[in-house]
């Protein structure tokens, strides 16, 4: 079987269970055969399908995630590694790095906070934005820091990049020009379907209406965000008006960015005068 027919019946083969059987179809090929998806896609001259490539499928017909399979996904201008001890990164969150860029035009945050920081794709995205800065990240799971440091000694960020196990912010001292939070933000009872569900369940649930954590979040943000500073928040699309109260609340001013669906995605929190 030719590379291209491959594809083919492999993306018609995934297409009940995936909204991106083609994308699928590709990631997992060009993995089978250790090249990029780009390489793959621009010269198939001289491939064969591998015959490990069948097990793939099959995995993924299974419900697996393909970052998962893989154990790679892009984000922003990097590529981090996963596992199912973090969350696979998505493209929504990326809009907290847009905002960010935004908020800080010309200027570097010099210190970035990642709470809850996975897999470290936030944080280690904005240190490949911002070179002269430095980083630290927080999570409550001993096996997603992991993936976060092995992430940071890979992009050669090691040196920029601390991580620490920690509950939100308790206990932590200092103060930042960049926090970067993308909690658990999914009522208990909302249902879930596909992908999703094999990521870690504690990573995603946050009490009956989605917003435990944000509630928790809250009243640690002013003491943590320096002159000038700002928080990017991701949250739920319906819960703009929600994590906007709890923010307001602790005197901080929230604006809102959307992300390429038009959801309110990310919530922006400084201390005074705005973002622009």
């Amino acid at each position: 079987m030719s590379v291209s027919q491959a594809l083919r019946e492999t993306a018609l083969v995934l297409q009940p269970i995936s909204q991106t059987a083609r994308l699928d179809a590709e990631l997992l090929l060009a993995h089978a055969l250790g090249i990029t998806r780009n390489t793959l896609l621009l010269d198939q001259h001289g491939l064969t399908v591998p015959p490990g490539f069948a097990k793939l499928v099959d995995r993924r017909l299974a419900g697996e995630p393909v970052a998962y399979i893989t154990g790679v996904r892009d984000f922003w201008t990097i590529s981090v590694h996963v596992t199912p001890d973090v969350l696979i990164p998505r493209p929504d969150s990326e809009t907290l790095i847009e905002a960010a860029i935004d908020h800080f035009g010309a200027r570097s945050p010099q210190r970035i906070l990642d709470l809850g920081t996975g897999s470290g794709a936030l944080l280690l995205a904005a240190l490949d934005q911002w070179p002269a800065a430095q980083g630290w990240g927080v999570d409550i799971s001993p096996a997603a820091l992991a993936v976060a440091r092995g992430n940071a000694e890979r992009l050669g960020m090691a040196d920029r990049a601390a991580f620490q196990e920690g509950d939100w912010a308790e206990g932590l001292t200092g103060t930042f020009d960049l926090i970067l939070i993308n909690p658990p933000y999914i009522a208990q009872d909302e249902p879930l379907a596909g992908d999703v569900l094999r990521e870690p369940q504690g990573a995603l649930f946050a009490g009956p209406e989605g917003l435990d954590d944000y509630r928790r979040i809250a009243p640690m943000l002013p003491r943590l965000l320096a002159e000038g500073a700002v928080a990017a928040i991701e949250i739920g699309h319906d819960q703009r008006k929600s994590v906007s109260t709890l923010l307001s609340d602790q005197g901080l001013e929230v604006a809102v960015r959307h992300d390429l669906a038009g959801h309110s995605r990310c919530l922006i929190a400084t201390r005074g005068g705005g973002v622009g």
